[in-house]
């Protein structure tokens, strides 16, 4: 099987099913008489912007990333409003913490900004680490993200 015939079914099967684990959507494909090793998946979701969500009970599954239609740096600030807790900075990085499950969704978002502010990101069920060239750099970061979240001063 292509590639890209995995991956469409892939797509269906986690907009059908509440699929949390790659564990549930090797279960899904073998049941469709795809065969795929964990590896593959693993890197089909990567490929794909697959990232856990959570769904309208709360519950942790799997979803395609998407912009949708608005500009990715408004999805940017309105996630950083919705989701994060708390942000705080150390040295060159800063320390991002979001509602649970929401911390690959705003890393990723993150990610595909490609903002020269950000060398990297790690991010956790609910924690990111946003790793900025310098000091100064990571300073003007987080007097951007922060003046989106919600309850910080």
């Amino acid at each position: 099987m292509k590639k890209s015939e995995r991956q469409a079914v892939i797509a269906q099967l986690i907009t059908e099913y509440p699929i949390a684990t790659q564990e549930e959507l090797m279960a899904k494909l073998k049941a469709e008489g795809i065969a795929a090793t964990q590896a593959t998946i693993s890197r089909d979701i990567r490929e794909m912007q697959i990232v856990k969500t959570p769904d309208e009970h709360g519950q942790t599954r799997y979803a395609i990333f998407k912009a949708n239609n608005k500009n990715e740096q408004d999805r940017l600030f309105e996630t950083l409003h919705d989701v994060v807790t708390s942000i705080d900075r150390v040295e060159f990085m800063n320390i991002i913490h979001t509602l649970p499950s929401n911390g690959n969704l705003l890393a990723a978002i993150i990610d595909d900004l490609n903002l020269p502010e950000v060398s990297g990101t790690l991010a956790g069920h609910d924690t990111i680490f946003v790793v900025s060239p310098n000091t100064t750099v990571a300073k003007q970061l987080y007097d951007s993200f922060a003046s989106h979240v919600a309850n910080e001063d």
